[in-house]
């Protein structure tokens, strides 16, 4: 195999872009005469190191903002994760673990997607951890779903009955607000409906609350109720938008919930920021991905990207992937003004399901997409199959198969089929799913994405756009 566009890190991760380059696809020439553009990226993610700031950028109102997701992965002073918030997250997880049954977070986009993730992947067969006990961890308010509220209401209420039968003791619930502002409306009403009806049902459930919100916002809701009602406090930090917060204390406090080593994810994200530096595409693996597919989008018209895992706990890491990329790239102007009515669009499917669902449309449709695998190495020799039905010959070929590795072939074949038709994709392999390898995963699809706003020009950490729809919102409902 053809290594040129393969990076390896010593860690074992590794990324794939080989078949970006096949026939039909981009060619080196192509990097070469875009290497002004990887300067000027590589410059403009240096000057987002140093001061903080990124060219250009300001705020909703119109002021400069700073930009500190760079910073995420190193504990510091004056840093967004101080030593003492990463203290008080570690007590808290000690604190929840060890007192409550169940943990309700409250948040939507940012302050749900990376926790999302955290836990799916936490809960997932082939995470590798050591048995710790956890609460019953619930997600609400990221959405306005009744059904959906109704049902983790009744769940709950279940719960309940069971411990007081068999305990004699009440449910002890821990319900976690996550907004900066402190009045999003998702999970303002999954925050306002879940404190109602455990205090309805206070003689079965026993809550606590522990807010996530801006310390600035003195006169927000959150704030004001954790003072009157003495809660305690974690702060939303300033500089870090919600998209890219999963590093940070509304992604954290799910993560000490569940047990997860909190050094350790940052570990795996300082450790990706190290080898993601230098304007050199060859040895910098986030600005390799941001160019490749800047590329395939302005150039071969491959503005869609399948975001594929080949693992269904990773439905969640796609989601919040769509959210990163959709909001930081998808803008009307550039920097400098001009109309660019620039964006790639993401979507997410799921190795093998999706190859009976959304492969035809990948291998014979429209050529505007680029397929983005990702495996994980230690699926493989989980499972053999054994044949209970030897007297059918069509399944003899199953007995002893390894089913991870059956995964692989699936995905081999899927990324073949695609490049025999001059069709564009890329992989990122990962030897297994631990903290340390999904700090590396998030903060490489951070820094990409911030790499592919440079080259695009565009403000890779506004959202003008969302403004318009919740003006509407709040016309209609009076707010």
């Amino acid at each position: 195999m053809d290594d040129t566009h393969l990076i390896t890190l010593l860690s074992g991760f590794c990324f794939d872009f080989t078949h970006m380059f096949a026939p039909g696809g981009l060619k080196d020439e192509e990097l070469d005469a875009l290497f002004p553009q990887l300067q000027a990226a590589e410059e403009g993610l240096s000057y987002i190191r140093r001061e903080g700031r990124a060219y250009h950028h300001l705020s909703k109102d119109g002021v400069p903002e700073a930009v500190y997701f760079t910073r995420l992965p190193y504990i510091a002073e004056d840093y967004p994760n101080t030593p003492q918030l990463m203290a008080q997250l570690e007590a808290f997880g000690k604190k929840v673990s060890q007192g409550f049954d169940v943990v309700l977070f409250s948040g939507v986009g940012g302050s749900y997607l990376g926790g999302k993730v955290l836990y799916d992947c936490y809960q997932s067969e082939f995470w590798t951890h050591h048995d710790t006990p956890a609460p019953k961890v619930f997600f609400v308010g990221n959405n306005m779903d009744t059904e959906d509220m109704k049902n983790i209401e009744a769940t709950l209420l279940a719960m309940a009955n069971a411990v007081k039968e068999q305990e004699g003791r009440k449910l002890r619930v821990m319900l976690v607000p996550i907004s900066k502002s402190g009045t999003t409306m998702e999970p303002t009403t999954g925050f306002l409906f879940f404190y109602d009806r455990c205090q309805k049902h206070a003689d079965k459930m026993e809550l606590s609350v522990t807010v996530v919100t801006d310390p600035a916002q003195k006169d927000g809701p959150l704030m004001r109720l954790s003072k009157a009602y003495d809660w305690e406090v974690f702060p939303v930090p300033y500089g870090i938008g919600g998209r890219f917060s999963v590093l940070s204390t509304p992604g954290l406090i799910v993560a000490a919930t569940l047990g997860m080593n909190l050094s350790q994810l940052l570990a795996g994200a300082a450790n990706m920021d190290e080898v993601c530096r230098g304007s050199d595409w060859r040895r910098n693996p986030a600005l390799f991905g941001a160019a490749v597919k800047y590329l395939a989008a302005r150039d071969h018209g491959a503005s869609i990207e399948v975001f594929m895992p080949y693992a269904m706990r990773l439905k969640a890491l796609g989601e919040w992937y769509v959210q990163l990329l959709a909001e930081s790239l998808g803008k009307r102007e550039d920097r400098n003004g001009q109309t660019v009515f620039y964006g790639r669009t993401p979507l997410v499917a799921i190795g093998t399901t999706d190859m009976h669902a959304q492969t035809q449309l990948h291998q014979d449709g429209i050529r505007d997409k680029v397929v983005q695998f990702l495996f994980i190495d230690s699926l493989k020799g989980k499972i053999h199959l054994h044949n209970p039905f030897p007297e059918i010959q069509s399944l003899r070929p199953y007995e002893n198969m390894d089913v991870g590795r059956a995964l692989e072939i699936a995905m081999e074949a899927n990324e073949e089929a695609l490049m025999s038709d001059g069709r564009m994709s890329a992989l990122y392999r990962l030897p297994q799913l631990d903290e340390f390898y999904l700090g590396q995963m998030f903060y490489y699809l951070m820094l990409s994405i911030a790499y592919e706003g440079e080259l695009a020009n565009v403000d890779a950490f506004d959202q003008p756009g969302v403004e318009v729809y919740k003006k509407i919102m709040r016309r209609k409902l009076g707010k």
